[in-house]
Protein backbone atom coordinates (compact mmCIF):
# COMPACT_ATOMS: atom_id res chain seq x y z
CA UNK A 1 0.00 0.00 0.00
CA UNK A 2 1.22 3.49 -0.74
CA UNK A 3 2.23 5.83 2.00
CA UNK A 4 -0.20 8.66 2.78
CA UNK A 5 1.31 11.91 4.00
CA UNK A 6 -1.20 14.04 5.92
CA UNK A 7 1.10 16.98 6.49
CA UNK A 8 -0.87 19.62 4.62
CA UNK A 9 -4.30 18.62 5.94
CA UNK A 10 -3.13 18.33 9.54
CA UNK A 11 -1.24 21.64 9.37
CA UNK A 12 -4.27 23.40 7.93
CA UNK A 13 -6.51 22.03 10.71
CA UNK A 14 -4.07 23.08 13.42
CA UNK A 15 -3.59 26.49 11.84
CA UNK A 16 -7.35 27.12 11.92
CA UNK A 17 -7.45 26.27 15.63
CA UNK A 18 -4.46 28.50 16.37
CA UNK A 19 -6.04 31.45 14.55
CA UNK A 20 -9.19 30.96 16.64
CA UNK A 21 -7.18 30.97 19.87
CA UNK A 22 -4.60 33.58 18.87
CA UNK A 23 -5.50 36.03 21.64
CA UNK A 24 -5.55 33.51 24.47
CA UNK A 25 -2.87 33.56 27.16
CA UNK A 26 0.02 31.16 27.62
CA UNK A 27 -0.35 27.55 26.54
CA UNK A 28 -3.96 28.17 25.54
CA UNK A 29 -2.68 29.72 22.32
CA UNK A 30 0.64 27.87 21.89
CA UNK A 31 0.05 24.16 22.48
CA UNK A 32 -2.36 22.44 20.12
CA UNK A 33 -4.20 20.20 22.56
CA UNK A 34 -4.92 22.93 25.11
CA UNK A 35 -5.67 25.44 22.34
CA UNK A 36 -8.16 23.00 20.84
CA UNK A 37 -9.90 22.48 24.19
CA UNK A 38 -10.01 26.20 24.95
CA UNK A 39 -11.24 27.00 21.43
CA UNK A 40 -14.13 24.55 21.79
CA UNK A 41 -14.93 25.98 25.20
CA UNK A 42 -14.83 29.55 23.85
CA UNK A 43 -17.18 28.69 21.00
CA UNK A 44 -19.61 27.00 23.37
CA UNK A 45 -19.52 29.99 25.73
CA UNK A 46 -20.07 32.50 22.93
CA UNK A 47 -23.04 30.51 21.63
CA UNK A 48 -24.59 30.34 25.10
CA UNK A 49 -23.92 33.99 25.88
CA UNK A 50 -25.42 35.29 22.65
CA UNK A 51 -28.78 34.11 23.97
CA UNK A 52 -27.99 35.16 27.54
CA UNK A 53 -27.27 38.73 26.38
CA UNK A 54 -30.88 39.10 25.24
CA UNK A 55 -32.13 37.98 28.66
CA UNK A 56 -29.73 40.30 30.49
CA UNK A 57 -30.70 43.33 28.42
CA UNK A 58 -34.40 42.69 28.97
CA UNK A 59 -33.78 42.48 32.75
CA UNK A 60 -31.87 45.76 32.60
CA UNK A 61 -34.67 47.49 30.69
CA UNK A 62 -37.28 46.24 33.16
CA UNK A 63 -35.18 47.45 36.10
CA UNK A 64 -34.78 50.92 34.56
CA UNK A 65 -38.49 51.22 33.73
CA UNK A 66 -39.42 50.06 37.23
CA UNK A 67 -37.14 52.63 38.87
CA UNK A 68 -38.42 55.47 36.71
CA UNK A 69 -42.06 54.50 37.12
CA UNK A 70 -41.75 54.21 40.92
CA UNK A 71 -40.32 57.75 40.95
CA UNK A 72 -43.61 58.77 39.34
CA UNK A 73 -45.74 56.84 41.85
CA UNK A 74 -46.70 53.71 39.90
CA UNK A 75 -45.26 50.20 39.91
CA UNK A 76 -43.82 48.50 36.84
CA UNK A 77 -46.60 45.91 36.88
CA UNK A 78 -49.36 48.54 36.80
CA UNK A 79 -47.53 50.52 34.13
CA UNK A 80 -47.29 47.56 31.75
CA UNK A 81 -50.92 46.64 32.45
CA UNK A 82 -52.04 50.20 31.63
CA UNK A 83 -49.92 50.26 28.46
CA UNK A 84 -51.62 47.09 27.21
CA UNK A 85 -55.10 48.33 28.13
CA UNK A 86 -54.56 51.63 26.32
CA UNK A 87 -52.91 49.84 23.38
CA UNK A 88 -49.70 51.86 23.59
CA UNK A 89 -47.21 50.01 21.40
CA UNK A 90 -43.92 50.84 23.11
CA UNK A 91 -41.58 47.96 23.84
CA UNK A 92 -39.39 47.74 26.94
CA UNK A 93 -36.23 48.82 25.13
CA UNK A 94 -37.78 52.08 23.93
CA UNK A 95 -39.46 52.71 27.29
CA UNK A 96 -36.15 52.22 29.10
CA UNK A 97 -34.38 54.64 26.75
CA UNK A 98 -37.10 57.25 27.24
CA UNK A 99 -36.99 56.77 31.02
CA UNK A 100 -33.21 57.13 31.06
CA UNK A 101 -32.75 60.01 28.61
CA UNK A 102 -35.96 62.03 28.84
CA UNK A 103 -37.80 61.77 32.15
CA UNK A 104 -40.33 64.49 31.21
CA UNK A 105 -41.57 62.47 28.23
CA UNK A 106 -41.73 59.37 30.40
CA UNK A 107 -43.89 61.25 32.91
CA UNK A 108 -46.21 62.37 30.12
CA UNK A 109 -46.58 58.77 28.90
CA UNK A 110 -47.40 57.67 32.47
CA UNK A 111 -50.08 60.34 32.83
CA UNK A 112 -51.65 59.41 29.48
CA UNK A 113 -51.93 55.71 30.27
CA UNK A 114 -52.81 55.90 33.97
CA UNK A 115 -55.37 58.68 33.85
Amino acid sequence: MTRVKRGYVARKRRKNIFTLTSGFQGAHSKLFRTANQQGLRALASSYRDRNKRKRDLRRLWITRINAASRNNGISYNKLIQNLYQNQVLLNRKVLAQIALLDSNTFSIILKKVSG
